[in-house]
């Protein structure tokens, strides 16, 4: 990866342009032309270092979504994991090394449509859902320093109720799914979508992240194909009075990527703070984990470590469905 490649997955994953020509914005920040820009994010996007261009909505604000686990006999797991995959609700899918190995968000346009997809999964798949659904999010993501694998800044938000869309921002919603195109006028393109003028996409898009329901709009990139092979989800049990203490701390480590408080699921599962670490190497990960654990006074508590082993789905959620688009 050359410099102005580094450059523009790293400094543009927040406040990327809202405006017209964004990508003429970035090639006069960066010293080159708009072609080359475009050129660039086209050629990272092909290669997998790129997601998408987008907004990363705070979550349950749009929608109603949960983390859920499945325990999965090895014989089946790829079996199983195609199935969870097939659903289009289903934005990441798995495997971890954990007696719960399959491990997938799941992202609904309402609390009952969520619950008859986790229903139909169980179904399918005749095996027992875990939905660990957040509860507080200790966390603000505001992307991803690539340069030393730390996030830049941190915060939390308490789970809030969900934002009643109209007609015209449902639209909106559905065509920024897939994230915005890379083109001279992306803008242009999403009203097209959206059924909305250029302007008033921009301006709806400009009235989310104000109003904090959009909680970063820019690139989302994929840690994997950017060398962060390692990425390990540390569950803590930590005494309920204790949680969300400990929870603010944990997100103020530099290392920690996401920190959620998620319920226990008793007796199936015991642990209530949950944190993602992403590093170069698993041996990193866990001397990282060692010592923020040391720091953050978290060394007693019962914790186990779930790496990833399989990554069978990842893209962006799927706040609205297609039947409700256009």
């Amino acid at each position: 990866m050359n410099g102005l490649e580094l450059r523009l997955l790293n400094d543009f994953q927040r406040a990327f342009p809202l405006c017209p020509e964004p990508f003429a914005e970035i090639a006069r920040h960066c010293d080159i032309e708009p072609a080359e820009v475009i050129q660039a994010y086209r050629k990272l996007a092909a290669e997998g270092a790129v997601s998408r261009i987008g907004a990363v909505f705070v979550p349950n604000c749009i929608g109603s979504s949960t983390l859920a686990a499945l325990q999965v006999p090895g014989d089946r797991l790829s079996e199983v994991a195609r199935l969870v995959s097939a659903h289009p609700e289903v934005n990441h899918n798995y495997e971890r090394e954990h007696e719960w190995n399959l491990w997938f968000v799941a992202t609904a346009p309402d609390s009952e449509r969520l619950a008859a997809v986790l229903a139909e999964i169980e179904h399918e798949c005749g095996l027992p859902v875990l939905s660990l659904p957040l509860e507080e999010d200790f966390h603000i993501d505001l992307g991803f320093d690539l340069r030393d694998g730390t996030v830049p800044v941190r915060g939390s938000r308490a789970v809030a109720g969900p934002l009643v869309l109209g007609a015209a921002e449902a639209e909106l919603v559905a065509a920024l799914q897939p994230g915005i195109t890379i083109t001279e006028r992306p803008y242009a393109e999403l009203g097209r979508r959206a059924g909305m003028t250029e302007s008033g996409a921009i301006a709806q898009l400009q009235r989310w992240l104000e109003a904090g329901v959009i909680r970063r709009f820019g690139v989302v990139v994929r840690h994997h194909e950017l060398g962060f092979g390692a990425n390990a989800m540390v569950v803590f049990d930590v005494p309920d009075a204790m949680v969300e203490q400990a929870g603010r701390r944990l997100a103020a480590e530099r290392e920690v990527t996401l920190c959620y408080r998620r319920p226990r699921a008793l007796p199936r599962w015991p642990y209530n703070l949950f944190c993602m670490i992403h590093g170069r190497s698993r041996e990193t990960v866990l001397a990282q984990l060692a010592a923020l654990c040391e720091r953050c006074g978290l060394g007693d508590f019962p914790r186990e470590v779930l790496f990833s082993c399989r990554r069978f789905k990842q893209r962006g959620a799927r706040y609205v469905t297609e039947a409700a688009h256009g």
